[in-house]
């Protein structure tokens, strides 16, 4: 057991129990589905009460990292993050931030589009045909009168997201995919009544043939050009971004 059992203080006890735990799963000391210590073990190296040891597991087990187990082989078990629950969480930890933070429109302009062209280099390099004609189907949606706003904003994130998964690199893909729906939505929504949903489509076809044609220096420009013209439109704006 690979928890540092000596670094606790006497206020706040359950907190700092949760995390010495929550330190020794991050840091690898504690790997994923391996059981826990009793409440009546962690009792005793913590020198604290059981009360405090459950108070400090309903802790972890809020933040999804252990789970509890019924039965005599049952217990407290770290839990195994997916990929899905890692990026639903990034994209709440992102939106929370913006929105508290009164982060302006412009700066997650830039961030968002940082992200997204240092990524091109590989999307373009490691793209599929499947990924292609995905692009493409969803610059059918976009071309299409009858898409509504709302299916129209869902339709550049999953542009997006593509490019992201293009990349096959699975953790770059985890972050861009998670900039993409914790930012775009928001982006969408603030200036949607302002864009010229044609222009935005034109931009994306030719990024999608410049990533057919490998070609990664004119699939950034036509990034470039999209983030310009999103940034044109946040200046219209000129208010802070809330979500």
């Amino acid at each position: 057991m690979a928890i540092e059992f000596n670094t606790i203080q006497k206020e706040g006890l359950s907190v700092q129990i949760a995390n010495a735990i929550r330190n020794a799963i991050l840091e690898g000391r504690l790997s994923s589905e391996e059981r826990l210590p009793s409440e009546a073990e962690l009792a005793e190296r913590f020198g604290v009460s059981r009360s405090t040891v459950r108070e400090a597991l309903k802790r972890l087990a809020a933040q999804n990292l252990i789970r509890s187990e019924r039965g005599s082989a049952g217990g407290a078990f770290v839990n195994r993050m997916t990929w899905e629950e890692a990026q639903a969480n990034l994209v709440t930890a992102t939106r929370l931030l913006i929105g508290m933070n009164d982060i302006p429109l412009e700066d997650a302009i830039e961030a968002r589009f940082a992200l997204e062209t240092s990524a091109l280099p590989l999307a373009a390099e490691k793209r599929t045909d499947a990924h292609l004609e995905a692009l493409r189907n969803e610059i059918r949606r976009q071309r299409d009168p009858l898409t509504s706003d709302e299916d129209f904003c869902a339709s550049d994130v999953s542009f997006h997201s593509i490019i992201a998964e293009a990349t096959g690199n699975p953790l770059l893909r985890f972050q861009l995919s998670a900039a993409f729906e914790s930012m775009q939505p928001l982006m969408n929504m603030l200036v949607y009544r302002l864009r010229d949903r044609e222009r935005i489509a034109e931009l994306h076809e030719a990024m999608a043939q410049a990533l057919e044609a490998r070609q990664n220096t004119e699939a950034s420009s036509q990034l470039e050009a999209l983030a310009t013209y999103t940034k044109e439109l946040a200046a219209q704006r000129r208010k802070p971004l809330k979500p």
